[in-house]
C-alpha cells in the first residue's frame, strides 16, 4: 500500500519547517514539494494555515510564516523568562564593548540563540535569533556542551563533527580536553572556529541546583583582543543573569 502515512499535524508541521532562513518565501509548489505532500494537500492545509494566522500569503502569492507563530513562540518559558533576566545585562555588556553579544540554550544535541545584540561595526556573525548551531564549534555551544549531561556528551562526542572553519575541533579526545577547560575555567573561547575572523569568549547561566540552564558570550573580530581581558566582562553579566534568574525559576515575585 502506498500513500503518506503521516498525520495532519506531521503534515502541518512539515510546511512549516520548509521555511529556512534561505528560503523564507514559497510558492505553493515549491511548499508541497519541500513537505513531501501533494499539491491539494498542500493547498487546503496553507488556507488553514493562514486563516489562523501562522502564515501569510502575499500578493505574489508565496507564502511566508505569520506572525502568529512569533506571538506563541514568544510563550516558551525557557526563552521568555531567560532572556527578560537577561536582556539588562546584555546591554549592559554591549555598552561596554558595541561587539556582539549573543544568549543561547541547549536543546538536544543543537542550541537556539534567544537573543542577540549584533554592534554596528562588530564583526558579522552566522548567527539570528530563533536560530540553531552545533555545540562543538561556538563559545555558547561549547559552554553548554561541558555542562551538559554525560549522556549528551557522548552522543555529541561520537557524532560527525562538522568542520566550519581549518580550525573547528572535530577531533573527540581535544574535543574532551577542551571542555575539561571550559569547566576548570569558567568560560569557553572559540578562536576561527565558526568564522576564521571571529572570537567568542562564553560563560555558563545557572539556575536551581547550580544547573547551567543557558550561556552567554561576547563575539569580537579575531586579534582585537585577547580572551582573558573578556572573561571577566561575559563571566560578570553570566552571574548577574543567574542571580536575576534564579528568583523567576522558583516561582517569587
Amino acid at each position: 500500500m502506498g500513500g503518506d502515512a503521516r498525520s495532519v499535524t506531521a503534515k502541518v508541521l512539515a510546511m512549516l519547517e520548509a521555511f529556512t532562513p534561505s528560503t523564507p518565501d514559497l510558492s505553493l509548489s515549491e511548499l508541497a514539494r519541500r513537505a513531501g505532500v501533494s499539491l491539494p494537500t498542500a493547498h487546503r492545509r496553507a488556507a488553514e494555515l493562514v486563516a489562523w494566522g501562522a502564515l501569510e500569503r502575499g500578493a505574489d502569492g508565496r507564502y511566508r510564516i505569520g506572525l502568529r507563530l512569533w506571538e506563541v513562540a514568544s510563550l516558551a518559558p525557557r526563552g521568555l523568562g531567560l532572556r527578560d533576566a537577561a536582556m539588562p545585562f546584555l546591554e549592559d555588556l554591549y555598552e561596554v564593548t558595541h561587539e556582539n553579544v549573543q544568549l543561547a540554550v541547549r536543546e538536544g544535541l543543537e542550541l537556539v540563540f534567544v537573543e542577540r545584540i549584533a554592534g554596528r561595526y562588530a564583526v558579522p556573525v552566522l548567527t539570528r535569533v530563533g536560530g540553531r548551531f552545533a555545540l562543538h564549534a561556538t563559545g555558547v555551544g561549547l559552554v553548554l556542551l561541558a555542562h551538559a549531561p554525560a549522556e549528551v556528551q557522548e552522543q555529541a562526542l561520537t557524532s560527525p563533527l562538522h568542520a566550519y572553519t581549518p580550525k573547528t575541533i572535530t577531533e573527540p579526545d581535544r574535543l574532551r580536553e577542551v571542555l575539561a577547560a571550559v569547566r576548570r575555567n569558567g568560560y569557553a573561547v572559540s578562536d576561527g572556529q565558526v568564522t576564521l575572523d571571529a572570537l567568542s569568549v562564553a560563560a555558563p547561566i545557572r539556575g536551581r541546583g547550580d544547573t547551567v540552564v543557558a550561556a552567554v558570550s561576547l563575539v569580537v573580530r579575531a586579534g582585537s583582543a585577547e580572551p582573558l581581558t573578556l572573561a571577566p566582562l561575559v563571566q560578570a553579566a553570566a552571574r548577574g543573569i543567574s542571580r536575576t534568574l534564579l528568583p523567576r525559576l522558583a516561582g517569587n515575585p
